[in-house]
């Protein structure tokens, strides 16, 4: 019913504007007695063979929810209904703030893609706080973190470390996004000296803390090798507990939409399917180089069970999705998680 009557409906509008209506409409259906249920019943699989025990979390299933999505955790007990095993929140960043101007989100129907540039848009710490003391404890939720725009680059890493703080108590892991391409002064976040100033700073918070938690590292596509490698080296140098991969690329090569429309959105990160080769080709550098030395969580351009399964090939330990979400619909959980459970048994 997803790709044959609401996603044609929901692609006549501007995307940001069917994410917003998008939030109330699941928000409003799941106040009406029964739907949950009703939802659970369609899109949950309960099977003690999807779980995962990652960095020590157990995962109902390795299916999770992408950040982006639910930027200020307004949604995530809602979407659980879906059959998520987690849900990342964020990006959050410590005060809240409006993003790039708007156009910044765009479609690219022909190649099933997404760019935008959203810029960290999002209601800040207070606000994601308010927001998940709600945690009804359904699935494990991640806190993804970032710094403000307007912060100068010597308080970088006092961002991060006032979400973290602040978030330790209501998530069940972080995730440091210091990739996305859609923030200012982003260079600085690529320095692999101050990768591990900022990773150590973070590190040494947590220690503070009677549970510590898991601390991932979320990195580009489109690095090289080399620079794989440091990556690699910087995760055991920092002892992290993991990697996800990968973000956003600015990569347009091989793309069916013409270069006028390309030309046209300008700058932005780029998901979906034209992502996919390229985000597991990452994911088997990573695991491959290392001996599978530390779990990766595996993202960019899952839209299909066959996606999935090639990424967990490849060496990811668990999966999000995001834009295949929006092109597939809910039933894409389901679907992976029962391809999951088929390839078990074989």
């Amino acid at each position: 019913m997803y790709k044959l009557l609401l996603r044609p409906l929901f692609f006549l509008f501007d995307p940001e504007s069917v994410h917003h209506f998008t939030f109330s409409l699941i928000k409003n259906l799941s106040k009406v007695p029964g739907i949950p249920s009703l939802f659970r019943g369609f899109f949950v699989i309960e099977d003690v063979r999807l779980e995962r025990k990652l960095f020590g979390l157990t995962f109902k299933n390795p299916v999770g929810l992408a950040a982006g999505f639910d930027k200020n955790a307004v949604l995530y007990n809602q979407l659980a209904n879906f059959g998520f095993g987690f849900i990342e929140i964020g990006t959050v960043t410590p005060k809240g703030q409006q993003g790039n101007p708007k156009k910044r989100l765009f479609r690219l129907k022909d190649d099933k893609g997404i760019i935008n540039r959203m810029g960290f848009n999002n209601d800040g710490l207070e606000a994601a706080i308010h927001q998940l003391k709600q945690n009804q404890g359904k699935l494990i939720i991640g806190g993804n973190i970032g710094k403000n725009t307007n912060t100068a680059p010597e308080d970088y890493t006092k961002d991060y470390l006032e979400c973290f703080n602040a978030l330790h108590p209501y998530v069940d892991y972080f995730v440091l996004n210091v990739s996305c391409p859609n923030v200012g002064s982003h260079a600085k976040l690529n320095d692999k000296d101050y990768l591990e100033e900022l990773i150590e700073a973070v590190q040494q918070a947590n220690a503070t803390f009677e549970n510590k938690k898991p601390i991932l590292l979320k990195i580009a596509p489109d690095l090289n090798n080399t620079q794989l490698d440091e990556i690699i080296q910087l995760v055991a140098d920092t002892h992290l507990d993991g990697v996800i991969a990968s973000n956003t690329s600015m990569d347009r090569s091989n793309l069916k939409a013409p270069k006028a429309q390309l030309d046209a959105i300008g700058n932005g990160g780029l998901s979906g399917k034209p992502i996919t080769e390229k985000s597991t080709q990452v994911i088997a550098y990573l695991s491959e180089k290392s001996k599978k030395a530390f779990p990766i969580i595996g993202v960019g351009g899952i839209h299909s069970s066959k996606d999935a399964l090639e990424k967990i090939r490849a060496g990811a330990d668990l999966v999000q999705v995001y834009t295949g979400f929006i092109y597939e619909g809910p039933g894409l959980i389901k679907a992976i998680n029962k391809a999951i459970l088929k390839t078990n048994r074989s």
